[in-house]
């Protein structure tokens, strides 16, 4: 029976506290040499194995798509926004929508299901004060108070391994209702 992990602990110590318990479930502490071997085996693996090795606890995977949609965004800028929905069946996070680069703010705010969670980013174009274009990639964590107890759960709990995968994100909002998420927080987090 292994003990209830905090959110907020590294990959690393999961992994570490996942081993100490499944080979040693007759005692209460791993000899010395075991322990040893265990921990410089995991400070000197690379982090995508230790990160996958943590994942493998909660069973979340992220499918290469989002991956790939994410840099088209970051890099090429063929997108506005990327809606992403966790396949519960597959336990995978999922491309669910794309926004085509004309697209405003207030579609990308619409596709936003009222009932349901969802991860997403939007690429923000603003100028500055100085007269400067600038753009900025936003995560929004979507979780609507009308949702599911348990979906609230699960997007929560892969929502930090998930903008892992996207590197480049530049600010996070986190939104309940449409108001969390509005133009004018948007416009003001950018800033």
């Amino acid at each position: 029976l292994l003990p209830k992990i905090p959110p907020l602990m590294p990959p690393k110590t999961k992994v570490l506290l996942y081993l100490f318990y499944t080979h040693n479930s007759h005692s209460s502490f791993l000899p010395p040499l075991t322990l040893f071997l265990c921990l410089s085996t995991i400070h000197k693996a690379p982090p995508s194995l230790v990160d996958n090795m943590a994942n493998s606890s909660s069973g979340m995977a992220v499918s290469d798509e989002c991956k790939l949609r994410f840099l088209e965004l970051k890099a090429k800028r063929n997108y506005r926004f990327i809606v992403f929905k966790i396949e519960e069946k597959i336990q995978q996070v999922m491309v669910e929508k794309l926004g085509e680069p004309d697209e405003s703010y207030d579609d990308f705010a619409a596709t936003m299901p009222a009932n349901e969670c969802r991860y997403a980013v939007y690429d923000y174009d603003f100028t500055t004060n100085e007269n400067c274009q600038k753009s900025k990639i936003f995560f929004i964590a979507w979780s609507p108070d009308t949702s599911r107890v348990r979906s609230k759960m699960l997007y929560a709990s892969s929502k930090d391994r998930f903008k892992r995968e996207l590197d480049g994100i530049q600010v996070e909002l986190q939104a309940t209702d449409p108001s969390e998420m509005s133009f004018d927080i948007v416009k003001a987090r950018a800033l």
